[in-house]
Order: structure tokens, then sequence, then C-alpha cells
């Protein structure tokens, strides 16, 4: 495993303890680190975070979350005993959302009858 996957793990994980039990806004409570990326040269790190609520709820959360980045980042350089962690960013994870929004166009289009099921094995 190459060096940015290697940090991006250790970042997710530490990242995660320090949203979830470090932070005490009431913004973010729902917030879950679902990933980071970081980048090759290991400056930048863009933690993707999935926030429930309403579309106004989740723009306040990561503008809390970006506010509070620079704690986070001090917690995880203690945490973790880095020199040098990568500037976070973060950004709405929409996999969850799009995986949904595709369940349910295919539950409208097997109700309706355009999209008929394999239900004899083959495939």
């Amino acid at each position: 495993m190459r060096r940015p996957e290697r940090l991006a793990e250790a970042l997710k994980e530490e990242i995660a303890e320090v949203v979830g039990f470090e932070l005490d806004d009431p913004r973010i409570e729902t917030a879950i680190v679902t990933d980071v990326k970081v980048s090759d040269d290991l400056r930048d790190a863009k933690v993707y975070v999935l926030v429930e609520g309403s579309e106004d709820e989740i723009k306040t959360a990561l503008k809390a979350l970006q506010h509070a980045a620079g704690f986070v980042r001090q917690q995880v350089a203690m945490n973790l005993s880095l020199r040098h962690v990568p500037i976070l960013y973060f950004a709405r994870d929409t996999a969850e959302e799009n995986a949904a929004r595709v369940g349910e166009i295919l539950r409208d289009l097997t109700s309706r009858g355009e999209l008929n099921e394999r239900t004899d094995g083959e495939g």
C-alpha cells in the first residue's frame, strides 16, 4: 500500500474519533466520517462525511466541521505523532444518497413492469 493510502486510513480512524467524541458541537452530532483521500504530496486531505438532516442542516454541519478543521488537525497530529498533518477539507459524501436514489428508480421501473427481474438463475 502506498504512503498516501496508509496515511488516509490512519487519518480516517483518528478524525472519526475526534469528530465523534471530542467535538461538542450540536451541529455535527450526526456527522460520520466515511472516507479520506490524501494528495500524493501529502499536503491536503479531503475528508468525506455523511450527515443526516435537511439540506440546511447538512450545509451548517459542513461549515461547522470546516471551522473546526484546525482543532481536528491539531488533535490528529498529537494522537498520531505526526510532524506534518495534511490540511483538512471536509466534503459531503453523496454515495449513499446516490445509491438510495438508484434503488428507488429501479423499484419504480420494476413496479411499472419496465424492468424485468431474472428469477431463473441465469445471468
